[in-house]
C-alpha cells in the first residue's frame, strides 16, 4: 500500500470519475486505474462500484476512503511542520469562502497578499457553508471564510469581524421615510431572499422570526446573489437585507434606500474556520492579517451588536 494509491482513491471518490481523478492527479487514466486495482487486489475488496455512473464507493470502500483521507492528512503534516518553522510564508493554501462574503472581501485582499507573499499559492473556491465544512473535514480545503458560530466541535473558529445587516428598501415603501428601523417594521414588507443553502438566507429568516408576529408572509421569492436582491427591490419594490460591506458597491441613489437597524444591530460573525488538526498556522495568520487590514475597526468588535445565528 502506498500514499500514491491512497491519493488516487481519494481523488476518484472526490470527482466520482476515473478520468476526472486522473486529470486532477496529473497522470493518465490507465495508470490511475491500474494503481486502484492493485490496491483492491492487495486488500481483497472492491473499493468502487464501477457499474454506477457516476462511480460511487462500495460500503467498505467508503470506510477505506475515509481512513485514507486521515492517513494523507497526517502524512502532509511532516512537510507542514517544516514549513511552519520557516520565516517565509511559503506553500499552498486552499480556501473556501461563502458567496455573500467573497465579492466584497477578496478583491481587497488578494492583490496585497500576492505582492507580500510571492511564494504563497492561494487556491480559492466559492462554496456554501455546508460544502465548506464537508471539504474541511475531508481535507479538500485548508480553511474557510464564513459566518459563524457553527456549533461543530470538529472545527476551530477564529472570529475576525462582525458585519452589520442593513435594510435596502424601495422608495415606495412606507419605511422609506424612517431614519432607522427595527425588525418589527419589516413585518408587512415583501422580503427578497437568497436561495436555499445560503447561510445569509437562514440569518435573514432568524431576524424575521425574532419578532412576536408571523412575518414570514411575503418571504416567497428566491434568488442567487446579493446583487440580484438589490435589483429586485429597485424594480419590483419590497425590501431585502444586505451585508454592510456590500454598501461600497452601491451608487449614491441606491445608498439613499439603505436603512440601519436600531441598536443593538443584527450582525453576522465572519470567521476563519479550520479543521482541529490544521497546522499551516503561518499561512493562516498571514491571511487573517491581510483581511483585518482592510476591515474597518468598527467591525472588529461585537459590542452593542446582536450576532444572528445560522
Amino acid at each position: 500500500m502506498t500514499l500514491v494509491q491512497l491519493e488516487y482513491i481519494v481523488a476518484v471518490d472526490t470527482y466520482r470519475s476515473f478520468v476526472g481523478a486522473a486529470e486532477k492527479c496529473f497522470v493518465t487514466q490507465p495508470t490511475l486505474s491500474m494503481q486502484v486495482q492493485k490496491l483492491e487486489e492487495m486488500l481483497n475488496v472492491k473499493i468502487f462500484d464501477r457499474s454506477k455512473q457516476p462511480i460511487i464507493p462500495t460500503e467498505i470502500g467508503a470506510q477505506i476512503i475515509e481512513q485514507a483521507r486521515l492517513v494523507l492528512q497526517e502524512s502532509h503534516k511532516i512537510k507542514e511542520i517544516i514549513s511552519s518553522q520557516q520565516q517565509d510564508v511559503v506553500g499552498e493554501l486552499k480556501v473556501g469562502i461563502i458567496p455573500t462574503v467573497a465579492p466584497y472581501l477578496l478583491p481587497r485582499v488578494i492583490a496585497s497578499m500576492m505582492e507580500k507573499y510571492p511564494e504563497l499559492k492561494l487556491l480559492i473556491w466559492e462554496y456554501t457553508t455546508e460544502d465548506i465544512i464537508h471539504h474541511l473535514k475531508t481535507g479538500i480545503l485548508d480553511c474557510g471564510i464564513l459566518a459563524t458560530p457553527l456549533g461543530d466541535n470538529s472545527v476551530e473558529e477564529t472570529p475576525m469581524y462582525y458585519e452589520n445587516f442593513v435594510t435596502y428598501i424601495s422608495k415606495n415603501s412606507k419605511l422609506y421615510k424612517k431614519k432607522t428601523i427595527d425588525a418589527d417594521d419589516l413585518e408587512d414588507e415583501n422580503i427578497w431572499l437568497l436561495n436555499e443553502g445560503h447561510c445569509m438566507r437562514s440569518q435573514v429568516l432568524n431576524i424575521c422570526r425574532s419578532t412576536k408576529q408571523n412575518r414570514l408572509q411575503g418571504l416567497t421569492y428566491n434568488t442567487g446573489s446579493v446583487e440580484t436582491l438589490i435589483r429586485m427591490v429597485d424594480m419590483n419594490n419590497g425590501a431585502t437585507l444586505l451585508p454592510e460591506l456590500a454598501l461600497e458597491e452601491l451608487s449614491n441613489k441606491q445608498l439613499s434606500k439603505v436603512r440601519h437597524f436600531k441598536s443593538p444591530e443584527p450582525v453576522r460573525e465572519i470567521s476563519l474556520v479550520t479543521h482541529k488538526n490544521f497546522i499551516k498556522k503561518r499561512m493562516l495568520n498571514a491571511l487573517k492579517e491581510e483581511i483585518l487590514a482592510v476591515i474597518p475597526k468598527t467591525m472588529r468588535q461585537k459590542k452593542k451588536k446582536d450576532v444572528v445565528g445560522i
